[in-house]
């Protein structure tokens, strides 16, 4: 069988560099849900399907009218996966990608919010548009594309501890 290289983020980076910074940055806000596994006591993390490329991302959106930042990670994080749980209202920290068409991508900061998962509800907004899986932080590093969320994910379990 023939190998296909596809181009990484940094060849993608590397086809727009002219015009990435002429443009403003995007703003999203997003939810790293996590649970405790019940055997294990692992922290596993939920990730989802993007729904135009069925990549694996963590739940975000756009900011939301009269909706602090924590809150509209929350809601996404219920429309995009059902989730319902405690968000942290401080920032975990940021990711940034390239959102859009391969022809005109926009470069967005995305600012992550903890949610620690109570309930995960088989009836939400974008059911059979998307796929979640619970995984653990350093497979949930290897699924995702973005350096920065790599990061964060392989540092989760420090940054946690032993708390719920």
């Amino acid at each position: 069988m023939k190998h296909v290289a596809t181009k990484g983020l940094l060849g993608e980076l590397a086809d727009i560099s002219g015009s990435l910074f002429t443009r403003p940055f995007g703003e999203q806000y997003a939810a790293l849900c996590y649970r405790r596994s019940a055997g294990t006591n692992e922290i596993e993390v939920l990730l989802v399907t993007s729904r135009d490329t069925g990549r694996w991302i963590i739940p975000k959106g756009w900011p939301m009218k009269g909706k602090k930042p924590h809150r509209a990670a929350a809601i996404e994080a219920w429309e995009e996966a059902g989730v319902n749980g405690k968000v942290r209202k401080k920032a975990l920290g940021y990711y940034t990608y390239l959102k859009g068409t391969k022809s005109q991508p926009i470069p967005v900061s995305a600012a992550v919010y903890l949610l620690r998962v109570d309930t995960l509800d088989d009836a939400f907004q974008e059911v059979g548009q998307r796929r979640r899986e619970w995984v653990t932080c350093d497979e949930a590093a290897r699924r995702v594309r973005e350096p920065e969320l790599k990061t964060m994910l392989l540092g989760l379990p420090g940054r946690i501890g032993s708390r719920k």
